[in-house]
């Protein structure tokens, strides 16, 4: 299904088609409805995926009764035909091929219900004829430079460009809209006879392939020249019992006389590679898009409803809105419906088409049942006219091993593949939550994104993770891409694991690699990953890089006690880092400029809260503040540096607050450079570190502040101005409102600058008068105001 006539149709039902002006016809297509008539084999050409299309084949099919059906699709596929029967099959799915020794080249192609491929394969099946796929071998169009061929989505007419035939039809017969003439034509004819219709648009397109050649599409004559040679060997094993169902662009090829030996001089030569073929399954969501392997619909839970309804579609459309707006809440009746109803039908006049279409029911939705909101309306097209229905496949579809070995574990802890997107919460002390947390994680280092982890979501401590999951029909590929590494998950992500290790170069990245092995419970890759991390952080001096790697171990060691791992090992790696960044920081932290000291204030943290997680470092936690220390009090030490050591001094109660204030009154006086100075305030109330609360709690600190900034010379001002608005706008509104009142109105001993006696923040003296203001309250909550 990759030809221009690729793109998908839309609505279907009875009606009386709209009279188009068509091109000269070229000579009648030999199609019949008969068996072994004279006229040749039933040739029906179609549009992939509308449900006019289907439902005109099916009736083609009951008059003709051929004894084959030739459909057009990779002629590997014959070996799957019969699993399409099977009652686990459940549409939409698709066939999938993929190059054995590269898994990443891979093509789709997908069917739904309402898809004329897959109503002629079911019809064929339920009536015992044969089926065969006629297209050329996805082991050559694999094989090619580019796997995907031609898509048909430019739109360039003109002899030797790419066109698109139903566009050009469409501006034929005076329609500016492609979609809107394939509908009203094709998707909502209501013949007598089930084979005219395809006649006549194979005429239109014999026109077209007159005036256009292959209209762009080299690679069209190739396949086509495949397809030619399927076909008659159809015709010499059945006779003319003999119906094709392809794109209508490739009706006048099929049926036009050409000779067995031009059509294998088109074949010789093509490259070819080994290839696997399955069934897997398919998303609406995925049948809407345009891009991709997405088949280019634009509303298949519309088209499926239009299928699938018997009678009275639009009644019956308009009734599942209206349940679905109820669902959520939103005030539905039956007299909307009606109205609903008759305002589609109405516009559908206005507009001359022979029934609504979606357009019509749309804005009929948004009008009646949505008044008129998008809002409503944008659920309605999310949950029904793209829908979220997930196909299925039987468990006995070939598949690579790491495939079925995932499938296995899939259902063994009830994790269903879902097209929706669904969070979940796991608990990692229960071994079910435990099992699930470790196969997404494996699943993560193989490149299979089912699942991403939902930052923000997780409990305290590592008893609770949270995942955001969504099973995408290209996961297939890359499963089948992480089938190189091993048959089972847990094999073919230790595989993995020991690969990336002996590869990896930078620090962080092994470190990195074995949080991610301890998450998974690869404790096979362990031994691996933690010898290449003790060799790359033996050579590795950058003090940097060594900061970087360190929260990413620290984080790992907590996994031992929640997930059952051995972290002997890591924590003698880790506190040897910690070792090395203590002795190392100071040295590497004088005279960086100001890109690379704010850098360096990142990694500063990290270590900080990095250290605060390693088990028994109690001895290192002095360390650490001896080297903060070193850091506040030395001049060369950049001021963003200077503050942020003094910051976190103060946080730990390593300094009293007096020493704070000492070491931000030497930062802040008349000989230090403004610019220096404003870098220092950076770094002790800057960032997320809840510094514009210490100012409003502390107006000694605030004072100085204040003080120092309305000392700064106007000729430096305009220089530290853009550092300070960074600063202070990380505050919240609430915080920044408290600091413009304290500094506006001064303290009570005649501004912040001049702080009161007594402990910081507060009067000499408590007011009872405003503390007994809160009695009331306290009663009220507490239940107690009758004992007042």
């Amino acid at each position: 299904m990759t030809s221009a006539s690729t793109a998908g149709a839309t609505s279907t039902a009875s009606s009386t088609p709209t009279p188009t002006p068509t091109p000269t016809p070229r000579s009648p297509s030999n199609s019949s409805p008969g068996h072994g008539l004279p006229g040749g084999p039933l040739v029906l050409g179609v549009r992939h995926h509308g449900p006019g299309s289907a439902r005109g084949v099916r009736a083609a099919l009951e008059a003709a009764e051929p004894a084959v059906v030739l459909v057009e699709g990779p002629a590997e596929a014959d070996a799957l035909v019969e699993l399409a029967g099977d009652p686990d099959m459940r549409p939409p799915v698709a066939l999938l091929a993929h190059a054995v020794d590269d898994p990443g080249r891979a093509s789709f192609w997908p069917m739904a219900a309402f898809s004329p491929e897959w109503v002629a394969i079911r019809w064929a099946l339920d009536r015992g004829a044969a089926v065969r796929f006629i297209d050329l071998p996805a082991a050559h169009s694999l094989a090619a430079a580019d796997p995907t061929w031609d898509d048909g989505e430019e739109e360039v007419s003109g002899s030797g460009l790419r066109i698109d035939p139903v566009a050009e039809l469409a501006r034929v017969a005076g329609y500016e809209d492609a979609e809107r003439w394939w509908e009203d034509v094709v998707e909502l004819r209501g013949d007598d006879d089930p084979i005219a219709p395809f006649q006549a648009l194979a005429e239109a397109m014999g026109a077209l392939r007159e005036a256009y050649g292959h209209g762009g599409h080299p690679r069209d004559l190739v396949r086509e020249a495949h397809m030619r040679i399927r076909l008659r060997a159809a015709r010499k094993e059945f006779g003319d019992a003999v119906a094709v169902v392809c794109g209508a662009w490739h009706v006048p090829a099929l049926t036009r006389k050409t000779t067995v030996a031009a059509d294998r001089a088109l074949l010789k030569g093509l490259p070819k590679v080994k290839t696997e073929t399955t069934w897997v399954p398919w998303t609406h969501r995925r049948l809407a898009r345009r891009s991709g392997y997405g088949a280019g619909i634009e509303a298949p839970g519309w088209y499926a409803h239009l299928f699938a309804a018997p009678d009275r579609p639009v009644e019956r459309w308009m009734t599942k809105v209206a349940g679905l707006l109820r669902a959520e809440d939103h005030l539905v009746s039956s007299a909307h419906v009606i109205e609903a109803v008759r305002l589609a039908e109405t516009l559908a006049a206005l507009r001359g088409r022979p029934l609504p279409g979606l357009d019509e029911t749309t804005d009929a939705v948004r009008a009646v049942l949505c008044e008129g909101s998008d809002v409503p309306l944008d659920l309605v097209r999310d949950r029904l006219v793209v829908g979220d229905v997930l196909g299925g496949v039987p468990a006995g579809a070939p598949a690579v091993p790491l495939q079925r070995d995932l499938a296995r574990r899939q259902r063994t802890l009830r994790l269903k593949p879902e097209a929706t997107e669904r969070e979940l919460d796991l608990d990692l002390r229960k071994d079910t939550d435990g099992e699930r947390s470790r196969l997404l994680h494996r699943l993560r280092l193989l490149g299979v994104g089912w699942g991403e982890p939902a930052t923000g979501r997780s409990g305290t401590g590592t008893f609770r993770e949270a995942w955001r999951l969504c099973w995408e029909p290209e996961l297939h590929v890359q499963v089948a891409e992480a089938g190189v590494w091993g048959t089972t998950v847990e094999s073919a992500a230790t595989a993995r694991a020991r690969s990336r290790a002996l590869g990896s170069e930078a620090l962080a990245d092994i470190t990195a690699l074995a949080e991610q092995c301890l998450l998974a419970g690869l404790t096979d890759a362990l031994p691996v990953v933690m010898r290449a991390l003790a060799d790359r952080a033996a050579l590795d001096t950058d003090v940097a890089h060594l900061a970087q790697a360190l929260p990413a171990l620290a984080r790992s060691l907590r996994y031992g006690d929640v997930r059952g791992t051995e972290t002997a090992a890591l924590a003698e790696v880790a506190a040897g880092l910690a070792e090395r960044i203590c002795v190392g920081l100071p040295p590497a932290c004088a005279g960086l400029d100001t890109d690379a000291a704010a850098a360096m204030r990142e990694r500063i943290d990290e270590v900080h809260q990095a250290l605060a997680l390693l088990p028994g470092a109690d001895g290192l936690a002095d360390r650490w503040a001896g080297v903060l220390r070193r850091l506040a009090d030395r001049d060369r030490i950049p001021g963003i540096l200077r503050g942020r050591a003094a910051r976190l001094l103060l946080d730990e109660g390593r300094i009293a607050e007096d020493e704070a204030a000492l070491l931000m009154s030497r930062a802040l006086s008349p000989g230090t450079p403004p610019s220096d100075a404003a870098a220092w305030i950076d770094g002790f109330v800057g960032g997320a570190s809840g510094g514009g609360l210490l100012l409003v709690h502390d107006e000694r600190l605030l004072g100085l502040v204040d003080d120092w900034l309305t000392g700064v010379p106007a000729e430096a001002f305009t220089d530290v101005l853009p550092l300070l608005r960074r600063t202070f706008s990380g505050y919240e509104p609430g915080v920044r409102r408290s600091l413009g009142e304290l500094v506006a109105r001064g303290s009570r001993a005649g501004g912040p600058g001049r702080a009161t006696p007594g402990v910081p923040g507060f009067a000499p003296t408590p007011d009872r008068d405003r503390a007994d203001a809160v009695l009331p309250l306290l009663h009220l909550v507490l239940g107690t105001e009758a004992l007042v």
